[in-house]
């Protein structure tokens, strides 16, 4: 998985609401029924959540990629500071091994070393580079560390074990957060189960009984009031899903994708 920039995603979300405002304006100019509309905010809605939805999936398996191999390259620092390699030279026999999209940053910071740079710069480029949640934990200490005169080295072993830790009390916490993720799915099909029934059992037979055709919603009023109610539905259940499972509101941009597509085809098809 390729690091995402925040300039790329600056542009891709000014890409996709240009976009979005382009359906807009064009749904506003060939208006013909409300309800076709409608399913023009709905796919201007898509159009502008997908790309960032996908720009931020790939963001996170990036940064997830960097911290599950950080606990590896601490252990190989680790022996080779016991086979008497200094740490340059640790962190340079690092670089020639494979581990995942963390070997580019670590030739970056080889180059960074034989530039001139002092190991504490190096870190902290490292550290504004990557910016995941434990590199930002881990990084201070080994710059602490080179500032007391200790022996950096050994400070790699505690925090290999540290950040072994925090990557397995995540993936516990994922794995008991993703039947809450799921209960969200869930609650929207079945939402969408129970609009279908309740339009085509209750709403268009009670329409061809003329004297209650007048006391109550239209079809076609009813059919927009459902689609309004499960479009806002699908976007802010996907953004709770995303900060349930994954912690940001941002990682549930796909999955709000994902239910708008499934609600409007559904709506679509069985109304």
């Amino acid at each position: 998985m390729p690091k995402v920039e925040k300039w790329e995603k600056r542009i891709a979300w000014a890409v996709s609401l240009a976009l979005a405002v382009v359906v807009l304006i064009t749904a506003v100019i060939r208006l013909q029924s409300l309800s076709i509309f409608d399913e023009y905010v709905v796919l201007a809605m898509i159009i502008a959540l997908f790309p960032a939805a996908v720009l931020d999936y790939v963001d996170y398996r990036w940064r997830r990629s960097i911290d599950e191999h950080l606990p590896d390259l601490f252990r190989a620092i680790v022996q080779a500071e016991k086979t008497g390699m200094t740490l340059t030279q640790a962190i340079e026999e690092a670089a020639k091994r494979r581990y995942g999209p963390l070997t580019a940053e670590l030739r970056r910071m080889v180059a960074h070393m034989s530039w001139g740079k002092s190991l504490e710069e190096v870190f902290q480029s490292f550290s504004q580079r990557v910016s995941t949640s434990l590199t930002r934990r881990s990084v201070p200490l080994v710059v602490e560390a080179s500032r007391s005169g200790g022996h950096v080295e050994k400070v790699f072993e505690p925090m290999g074990k540290f950040v072994q830790s925090t990557l397995v009390a995540e993936k516990e916490r994922q794995a008991q957060t993703r039947p809450y993720v799921a209960i969200v799915y869930v609650s929207f099909f079945v939402f969408l189960f129970t609009v279908i029934m309740l339009f085509r059992t209750f709403f268009v037979q009670m329409a061809e009984l003329p004297t209650l055709n007048s006391a109550l919603l239209s079809t076609e009023e009813a059919r927009q009031l459902f689609f309004h109610m499960s479009t806002v539905q699908a976007l802010f259940s996907g953004l709770v899903a995303g900060k349930m499972g994954e912690g940001t509101v941002s990682a549930g941009l796909k999955h709000s994708v994902i239910l708008l597509m499934a609600g409007y085809i559904s709506l679509k098809f069985f109304f």
